[in-house]
């Protein structure tokens, strides 16, 4: 099936964004979406102006229903980008090296969890920790995809278990998200009906989870798109590009966005 977008839209940017953890390029132009149980492959084909097209492998009916939340199709990027520019000259030059990127929606659990194996590891070995726990835990959907296991699918997993999938001392961490959320003591469903600030103070209850994990989770599970995490890239060009001084605050509810450009400006787009 073919599809059209207007609005910005890079896969590959997207791949390499440091939010998602799954996603691949299959082959040279093709990328791989997973998210719950649906997988999507999708390509860029033939474009014309700022309108650009794509060859995708669901259905129309899945993409509308699940693949145009999970990339945020109901945010105009390209007029947030108009009208955030002009704030700040290293801002803006992220920005333009970013523009495509979209902030996706993902599954709670997953990114609860890939955001706690991710401090101190480097993107690939997340990627690496994140598809060994879906292979031993999760749903086979063919011969080499699994889904990322839900909370009850973990249920009985035990620290060895956690540890052989490379997840080291987040082990214990990981290990007590599963125990609350299978008690009932931590519903991240019921967790969405709380503001911003509630959520952040709520997912922080987690064990190892700390104020850049939450405001990920809370960024890229929850679309809490004022929340800004700040990593060592982050915080770096805080120091070097704004005199110390946070601007995130001035960018509001689009804070979350911004920090993202910036964010891989940072890793990916200095020469």
């Amino acid at each position: 099936m073919k599809i059209t977008i207007v609005d910005d839209f890079a896969p590959k940017k997207i791949q390499i964004s440091g939010q998602c953890f799954r996603v691949k390029e299959t082959e040279p132009g093709v990328f791989r979406f997973i998210t719950g149980e649906h997988v999507l492959y999708i390509k860029e084909s033939d474009s014309k102006g700022d309108a650009k097209a794509f060859d995708i492998s669901c259905s129309k009916k899945e993409w509308e229903k699940i693949w145009m939340p999970y990339f945020d199709m109901d945010r105009n990027y390209a007029d947030i980008c108009n009208r955030e520019y002009g704030k700040h000259s290293f801002s803006d030059k992220a920005i333009d090296c970013g523009r495509g990127l979209r902030i996706l929606k993902q599954d709670k659990w997953e990114m609860l969890i890939s955001f706690i194996i991710s401090q101190r590891k480097s993107i690939p070995a997340i990627s690496s920790a994140v598809e060994a726990i879906s292979a031993k835990f999760g749903t086979k959907l063919d011969d080499e995809i699994y889904a990322f296991p839900t909370s009850k699918q973990m249920a009985g997993a035990t620290l060895d278990d956690l540890k052989e999938c490379g997840l080291g001392y987040r082990a214990p961490y990981v290990y007590d998200a599963i125990r609350r959320a299978n008690s009932g003591e931590l519903d991240l469903e019921k967790l969405d009906d709380l503001d911003d600030e509630g959520l952040f103070e709520a997912l922080m209850e987690v064990h190892g989870v700390g104020k850049k994990v939450s405001n990920c989770v809370c960024l890229f599970a929850y679309a809490r798109m004022g929340r800004a995490p700040v990593d060592v890239w982050i915080a770096r060009a805080i120091d070097e590009e704004f005199g110390g001084v946070n601007p995130f605050p001035e960018y509001g509810e689009n804070a979350g966005i911004i920090q993202q450009y910036i964010f891989y400006y940072e890793k990916n787009g200095r020469a």
